[in-house]
């Protein structure tokens, strides 16, 4: 008897909070209540690409200034894109600030390979989930070496 594993999409709840607006609470100079942040309720893990990717609108809210421009490879070909931030970026408890790519409308929220190295965790494709990197016991952490 064969064996079927079912592999697919990985989504996962996310918070993007603006880490302007996080310092500004921090100084005082705005109540906690006002940080401008986007709940996501199912961000797309996406291992092709780099970093955390928003659409224009959730940018928008969260009132990210661009600092430049980025070639990215689609499969659509090369094309420029903005980038933002810098985001706090929480999922499963785990959090770290991550720059952000601009997407188009339409298109969900991508979580790439830099924040999942910060957030250090692993695609399980089985369970359709992510999970702590075996290596550090499950447990945050961050390689200096």
């Amino acid at each position: 008897m064969t064996e079927t594993i079912e592999m697919g999409r990985v989504l996962v709840p996310a918070l993007v909070e603006s880490v302007e607006d996080l310092f500004r609470s921090a100084r005082g100079e705005i109540p906690q209540e006002e940080v401008r942040r986007v709940a996501i309720n199912e961000a797309l893990v996406d291992t092709g690409a780099t970093t955390l990717c928003l659409p224009a609108s959730m940018i928008e809210e969260l009132g990210l200034v661009s600092f430049g421009e980025r070639v990215s490879m689609s499969s659509q070909g090369p094309r420029k894109a903005r980038i933002f931030g810098p985001v706090k970026l929480t999922i499963q408890g785990r959090d770290c600030n991550v720059d952000v790519l601009e997407l188009p409308d339409g298109i969900p929220a991508l979580i790439g390979q830099v924040p999942l190295e910060l957030l250090d965790f692993v695609v399980d494709p089985p369970g359709r989930r992510l999970i702590g990197n075996p290596a550090h016991g499950g447990e945050q952490m961050l390689e200096m070496y």
